[in-house]
């Protein structure tokens, strides 16, 4: 379970790295890509989180390959 200040700090993190996700190289871009699926899969019904978090990231960085 996180504190507040480690909410907030993986909040803050998190939001710089979709702003500078196109800039990232394409090798750092896979690995992200795979740790959130990871972190974010809690359930079956997670199952989508890959296909969800793919098109978010399309739809913010169109040029990007994930």
């Amino acid at each position: 379970m996180q504190t507040d200040g480690e909410q907030r700090y993986a909040l803050a993190l998190g939001q710089a790295v979709i702003k500078a996700w196109a800039e990232l190289p394409q090798d750092i871009q896979h690995r992200l890509f795979e740790d959130a699926v990871i972190a974010g899969h809690c359930t079956e019904r997670d199952e989508s989180l890959r296909e969800q978090l793919a098109l978010f990231l399309h739809r913010r960085h169109p040029r990007t390959d994930r």
